[in-house]
C-alpha cells in the first residue's frame, strides 16, 4: 500500500508569517506531504493574535518547500475582486509549476463583511463564488475575457503572467448542495472533519455531480482539513483546545460573526464536552492515527493536520515519527 498524502496545515491566524514559514519547512522535513495555509483578515479570537496575506506567505513557503501549495480556503467575492484571485493564483502557479492549487469558499463575515455592501445570506454568498469561479477559469484561459454577471463585472482583460497549465479550483463546503455544484463545475473538493454519515452525503453529491458533467469522479481530488489536539498529557491537549481553538468547540454555524470580540464572548461559554465529535483531544498518537486512517479510508487523497496549539514543532516532530509513517492510501 501507499503512504497516505498528509499535509500540514499552516494557521495565519495563531503565529507570524515568519514562523509559519519556517514550521512548513519543519512539517515537510518531518515527512508532511505540502501545505494548506489559512486566508484569514482577522483572527478568530483576539489570542490567537495574526492575519497575515495569505499569498506572500505561500510565495515565502514554495521558496524553502518541494510540495504542494494552497490557500485553504480563500473567498473571491468581497475583499478581493475574482480576477485578482485568478492573477494571484496564476502567479503562484507560474513560480511553483504543478504545486500550487486554488481552494475557494463563499466567505465569513469575519473576514469579509468589512469590505461589503452588505453582507449577504448564504444562498447569495453561494451563488457569488460560482460566479466568480466563472470569471477565474475563463481569466485561466489565458485569453481576454469580459464579464459581465450578477454579482462582477470587468472589461476586456487577460492574465499576462500565465503557467504552462492553470492550479486546479477546489472549492470548500460542508453542504450537499455546494458539493454537487462542485463536481460539476471545479476540480475537486475540499471539507472538514465530521461524522461518518456527513462525509458520506458530501462526497456523494461531489460524486453526482461529477459524473452529471460527463467526469470520473474517481480521479478528482478530495480533501480534508482535519483539526486535532495533541500534546503530551491529555490536560495539555484539552487546555490548548480551550485557549487556542475555542471556535472549533462552537456548534453552530459561524460564517455570520464579524468580530474576534464577540468570537471571545462566544468562547468563555465553551466547554469541554463542547469538542467531542469535531475535535480529537488525546496525548495519544495511536488515536490520532486511527482517527485519520478513518477519513482516508472514507476516500479522501490528501488530509492537511492542524494542531491547534502553539507546541506545533514538538507535535510535528511526534507525528512524523509516530504517526505519519502507519497512515496508508
Amino acid at each position: 500500500m501507499a503512504r497516505a498524502r498528509i499535509g500540514y496545515a499552516a494557521m495565519l491566524e495563531q503565529f507570524d508569517p515568519r514562523e509559519c514559514v519556517e514550521l512548513a519547512v519543519a512539517a515537510e522535513a518531518a515527512g508532511f506531504s505540502g501545505v494548506m495555509a489559512a486566508d484569514h483578515f482577522q483572527p478568530w479570537v483576539p489570542r490567537q493574535g495574526q492575519a497575515a496575506f495569505v499569498w506572500s506567505v505561500l510565495a515565502a513557503i514554495g521558496e524553502r518547500t518541494a510540495g504542494d501549495l494552497g490557500p485553504g480556503v480563500t473567498c473571491p467575492s468581497f475583499r478581493m475582486h475574482p480576477a485578482i484571485v485568478a492573477q494571484a493564483s496564476a502567479t503562484l502557479e507560474s513560480m511553483f509549476p504543478g504545486r500550487h492549487w486554488l481552494g475557494l469558499g463563499s466567505g465569513e463575515a469575519l473576514n469579509e463583511h468589512a469590505f461589503a455592501e452588505r453582507w449577504p445570506e448564504v444562498p447569495e454568498r453561494i451563488a457569488r463564488m460560482f460566479e466568480a469561479i466563472e470569471v477565474i477559469q475563463r481569466l485561466f484561459s489565458g485569453k481576454p475575457v469580459r464579464h459581465e454577471g450578477r454579482f462582477f463585472r470587468h472589461e476586456t482583460v487577460r492574465l499576462w503572467t500565465m503557467p504552462p497549465a492553470p492550479p486546479p479550483i477546489y472549492v470548500a463546503t460542508t453542504g450537499p448542495v455546494t458539493a454537487r455544484r462542485t463536481g460539476e463545475r471545479c476540480d475537486g473538493i475540499i471539507t472538514v472533519g465530521a461524522t461518518d454519515e456527513k462525509v458520506a452525503i458530501v462526497l456523494g453529491a461531489f460524486a453526482e455531480g461529477a459524473v452529471a458533467a460527463g467526469k470520473d469522479p474517481s480521479t478528482m481530488p478530495r480533501i480534508l482539513q482535519l483539526h486535532l489536539s495533541w500534546a503530551p498529557t491529555d490536560e495539555e491537549a484539552l487546555a490548548n483546545a480551550l485557549r487556542e481553538w475555542p471556535n472549533g468547540g462552537m456548534k453552530f454555524p459561524k460564517q455570520d460573526i464579524r468580530s474576534p470580540s464577540d468570537f471571545e464572548q462566544i468562547a468563555a461559554l465553551v466547554r469541554p464536552e463542547d469538542f467531542a465529535g469535531r475535535l480529537l483531544i488525546s496525548s495519544e498518537p495511536e488515536r490520532h492515527r486511527a482517527e485519520i486512517q478513518r477519513f482516508i479510508d472514507m476516500g479522501f487523497d490528501r488530509v492537511y493536520l492542524h494542531n491547534v496549539g502553539r507546541n506545533q514543532r514538538e507535535w510535528i516532530e511526534v507525528f512524523g515519527r509516530e504517526v505519519l509513517p502507519g497512515l496508508v492510501a
